[in-house]
């Protein structure tokens, strides 16, 4: 067998196995789903990682085969979640992104929101005044050449994780990556996702 064709057969399967974890066991995190399938296969050569596109596809086909309609539905639902929560939000010009935005949430996928705001703590004190319960948080965002920290609320809705990243009205302007090297976020207003509930 040619050593290529070994090696891509071997990224397939891992990139299988990654995609059955996050479809069944809500993994939601690429790069641990990876890691936890490449320890089954017992292939622990980094090298041989399939990309988060590669895995994004197989966790498509898979849902397709093992779980059409009912996560038909569960996407259903978690988009008009998400509707609902960017109508709250209006005021913070709220973007859906993630695998809520892009069709592959899995059983226990959070929805990921960002809100654009000259004012971060505006989102926080929106929160408390109206006596919604949330958990703060940070995470790390790229914008540019630049790695920066930015606050993060999480919220519940009848159980749905609803994450909300917080950035400045700046970053409307130009791509957002989870890391340096990584591929830009997919970001869509209310009105796109309301298009996309049209379309389910």
């Amino acid at each position: 067998m040619p050593k290529d064709t070994g090696r891509n057969d071997r990224r397939s399967r891992i990139a299988y196995l990654a995609a059955r974890l996050m479809a069944e066991d809500g993994i939601e995190d690429y790069a641990l789903a990876k890691r936890k399938a490449a320890r089954q296969a017992g292939m622990p050569d980094r090298r041989e990682l399939p990309t988060n596109e590669e895995v994004e596809e197989a966790l498509r086909t898979y849902q397709q085969i093992y779980h059409r309609e009912e996560h038909r539905n569960r996407l259903r639902v978690l988009r008009e979640t998400a509707v609902r929560a960017m109508r709250e939000l209006a005021r913070f010009n709220p973007h859906l992104t993630g695998s809520v935005l892009n069709g592959n949430a899995g059983k226990y996928a959070d929805i990921n929101l960002q809100l654009f705001t000259d004012n971060e703590k505006a989102v926080e004190l929106y929160l408390i005044d109206r006596r919604i319960p949330y958990q703060a948080a940070q995470s790390r965002l790229c914008s540019g050449e630049e790695m920066r920290t930015v606050p993060v609320y999480t919220l519940s809705d009848h159980g749905t994780g609803i994450e909300l990243t917080v950035l400045s009205m700046l970053d409307l302007r130009g791509p957002l990556r989870t890391s340096p090297e990584g591929k830009n976020i997919e970001r869509a207003k209310l009105q796109a996702v309301e298009q996309l509930l049209g379309e389910d």
